[in-house]
């Protein structure tokens, strides 16, 4: 886990805030298997947690679609169970499972792969002095790619999700979708990383009176899960306009920015859904933080 101090070096070396290597490692610090196993985490924390929440999801983009019949979530669940039964609530669950999949390996892997690479191209002064640069410009480069990789499974998640009879799910939804709108109909943007960087050493310098190599396991664990959660809550309401605007776009053909505008307003794109984003977001990124840390501790990083 980053944003933890060095023991072996001094306190402003760059790597006060790379991934420690413990004595008893079995994988080689940024190594090809090293970056192999943050992918295969970033798989498994992003792609299960959100499939979890596929239900949460589901009410959250008909919500965003449609607020005059989606007026609550109380009153979204039982509108959805009474139309669609227990079924109805995991619609869109494969291409979640593969969409995030995807974005997962990509964004935990190349994040790490650039923080490095972005950090030993500043040098150990300018890496320690500009470290929080470094998060950004690491984790904007992992996102525009985990970004390509996302974008068709989420496209027709949205529409799989908010109009009953487009399919059944990805097998069906994919070509149809392809079909009727182009390859130039995908778009979404997410970036959580330098948020989460910052709050976990923050909890390291005044929450915990130990140094972090002092602590449990479980104990950086759950500092892991808090400052993922918390790095949700403000991703949520970053992205949140841009999460409307995905709905909105990829559920009505042919529409543009202005029409969103024009009928959500610029409130309704920035707070439509937004309690239950903030819930369901804050819960995803604590969670994956977690399982993505714990995996890298199985594996003997």
């Amino acid at each position: 886990m980053s944003g933890t101090n060095n023991p072996s070096g001094p306190s402003d070396s760059p790597r006060n805030f790379m991934i420690p290597a413990p004595k008893e490692s079995r994988v080689e610090l940024f190594s090809s298997a090293y970056y192999a196993a943050c992918t295969a985490g970033g798989i498994l924390s992003c792609g299960l947690t959100h499939m979890s929440v596929t239900p949460l999801d589901l009410v959250k983009c008909n919500m965003q679609i449609d607020p005059a019949k989606y007026k609550s979530i109380t009153s979204g669940f039982g509108i959805l169970l009474k139309e669609q039964g227990v079924k109805g609530f995991f619609r869109g669950w494969v291409p979640t499972l593969l969409g995030y999949s995807a974005q997962g390996a990509c964004k935990f892997g190349f994040y790490e792969f650039f923080k490095k690479k972005y950090s030993d191209m500043a040098g150990p002064e300018n890496a320690a002095k500009y470290k929080t640069l470094i998060f950004l410009a690491g984790s904007a480069s992992a996102e525009f790619i985990a970004d390509i990789a996302l974008c068709p499974f989420e496209a027709v998640k949205v529409r799989v999700q908010t109009q009953p009879g487009f399919a059944r799910g990805l097998s069906d939804g994919f070509p149809k979708f392809v079909r009727a709108e182009g390859a130039s109909g995908y778009a979404y943007t997410m970036m959580k990383f330098a948020t989460f960087e910052n709050i976990v050493e923050a909890i390291y310098k005044y929450a915990i009176p130990s140094p972090k190599e002092q602590c449990s396991k479980n104990l950086q664990l759950g500092v892991s899960f808090a400052g993922g959660y918390v790095a949700g809550v403000f991703c949520a309401i970053v992205s949140h306009p841009a999460d409307n605007l995905v709905s909105f776009l990829n559920n009505a053909k042919g529409a543009t920015v202005g029409d969103a505008v024009n009928k959500l307003g610029l409130l309704g794109l920035c707070t439509r859904g937004l309690p239950l984003r903030i819930v369901m977001i804050g819960t995803l990124t604590g969670a994956q933080w977690g399982i993505y840390d714990a995996f890298k501790v199985f594996v003997g990083l």
